[in-house]
């Protein structure tokens, strides 16, 4: 499955993915804390990511509870994979370069990937 989802839904996703699985006034209130969003855009929008097939829904209560059907990683893989094809014409080192001359990297960020790189390394030999 092509996960392509929009903003608004991502901003949703990240909170399923946060609590597991929770409800449309669940995640009403907790995108509300940083936007705008009435409660019926909420709703509208998780049904139709349940057309799409990217959450699902127990109905067997009166409140539904939603579960989205794939990880964050998942959807972070999809969207790199789709960056690095279009964007950097397939060059990993190119869209390496570019994400770290561009954002400031901490110092434990910068350990973590020479750790991955070593151990990546280590891997191919």
């Amino acid at each position: 499955m092509e996960i392509k989802p929009t903003e608004s839904e991502l901003e949703i996703l990240q909170v399923i993915w946060k609590k597991g699985q929770c409800t449309v006034r669940e995640v009403h209130d907790e995108l509300a804390k940083n936007k705008d969003a009435g409660y019926t855009t909420t709703l509208k929008l998780m049904q139709i990511m349940h057309d799409k097939g990217m959450v699902e829904r127990d109905t067997t209560s009166k409140t539904h509870v939603y579960k989205a059907l794939f990880t964050m990683e998942q959807a972070q893989s999809n969207a790199l994979d789709k960056i690095l094809s279009t964007v950097f014409k397939g060059s990993t080192s190119d869209l390496v370069i570019q994400a770290l001359g561009q954002h400031r990297a901490s110092r434990d960020e910068i350990d973590a990937i020479k750790n991955f790189l070593n151990q990546f390394d280590q891997d191919k030999k």
